[in-house]
């Protein structure tokens, strides 16, 4: 079968890879749609594993179904989740299945810019998900990031009505910005330093859109009615964007930390500013099995997730996907579709 294999943001190459086969308890899915995420080219991160099968937002049918699989048939329209937890361990059952060791360490073979996935049993039995006949196999493919701007803003517990700054309007930021609008966000604000997404960020719901800087909380509160943010989602992982990030809340506010770190990922924190205005810090990384329904409701129902697409590539333009995903210049959303 044929796979895109990165060795590095400049370097991905089509290449030639076994076949994989389901075993007892797996199914093999061929990949129809698969998302590039902004962090599949978080270089720092990747190239120390480099060469690999990069992918993680797929959808596809289900081609081959191993012994004791009895939910699944020969082709089923499935999204499925490349990390699930064990729903057994300390952390899982605290309410953290995203901090989850095992979350951490399963994933499906080899990864989703290849023409066919085998997805191991704990994925199969819960990570593994219909895809409804009404979403297309590419608008699909953003079931794994809405879910995880799902989970975030749960965490976050926004009251509705209240105001939403977004910092970073790339396509979490996108989606951050329409699921706070379809909540009853009184006023969302978006942040960037690309006039193209800033217009992407209008067009998705932002009620004013505001180029970073730094008197950026001072044109907040011009935006505001003289007011920080009620909830501040920082969608990006700059560290000057995170350190800009804590004076742009109002008092009693939160500042949700959603976008990867940078490689150095330190900032300063404003102890005495936190303190004092009892402002709330709070993280959230990936989405768990619970927010996927509601992601797929979402897309059928809410949120126009395919006129996000910006670009649609065969697998033979992968390298070009690439490029245009670690440029964030030209794209919002650039998906892999195969025949």
């Amino acid at each position: 079968m044929r796979a895109g294999v990165y060795y590095n943001n400049r370097d991905v190459r089509v290449e030639e890879l076994p076949r994989p086969a389901a075993g007892p308890g797996e199914i093999l899915v061929k990949v129809a749609a698969s998302g590039i995420c902004g962090s599949d080219v978080l270089e720092w991160y990747r190239i120390r594993k480099a060469p690999l099968v990069l992918g993680h937002e797929i959808t596809g049918t289900v081609e081959e179904t191993g012994e004791g699989v009895g939910r699944w048939g020969v082709g089923d329209r499935v999204f499925v989740s490349h990390h699930v937890p064990c729903n057994t361990c300390r952390v899982c059952l605290t309410g953290h299945p995203t901090a989850c060791p095992t979350l951490h360490s399963t994933n499906f073979d080899p990864g989703g810019f290849a023409e066919y996935v085998r997805v191991p049993p704990l994925q199969t039995e819960i990570g593994v998900f219909p895809l409804p006949d009404d979403v297309p196999f590419a608008e699909g493919t953003f079931i794994e990031p809405l879910a995880c701007v799902v989970r975030a803003q749960r965490l976050a517990a926004a009251a509705p009505g209240g105001s939403v700054l977004v910092i970073g309007s790339g396509i979490s930021g996108v989606l951050h910005i329409a699921l706070a609008s379809a909540l009853g966000a009184g006023r969302v604000l978006a942040v960037d330093i690309n006039p193209a997404r800033l217009e992407a960020a209008r067009d998705f719901g932002a009620a004013a859109v505001l180029s970073a800087g730094e008197d950026l909380p001072d044109r907040v509160r011009a935006a505001n009615d003289g007011r920080l943010a009620d909830l501040v989602i920082v969608s990006t992982g700059a560290a000057a964007a995170v350190q800009q990030s804590m004076h742009c809340v109002e008092s009693g506010g939160t500042v949700l930390f959603f976008g990867a770190p940078d490689q150095e990922g330190e900032v300063t924190v404003p102890f005495r500013e936190i303190w004092r205005n009892e402002i709330t810090l709070k993280t959230s990384y990936a989405a768990a099995p619970e927010d996927f329904l509601p992601a797929i409701e979402l897309i059928r129902r809410r949120i126009p997730v395919g006129k996000m697409i910006s670009h649609r590539l065969p697998l033979e333009e992968i390298a070009e996907g690439f490029r245009l995903v670690a440029a964030a210049e030209e794209s919002l959303k650039v998906i892999i579709e195969f025949p």
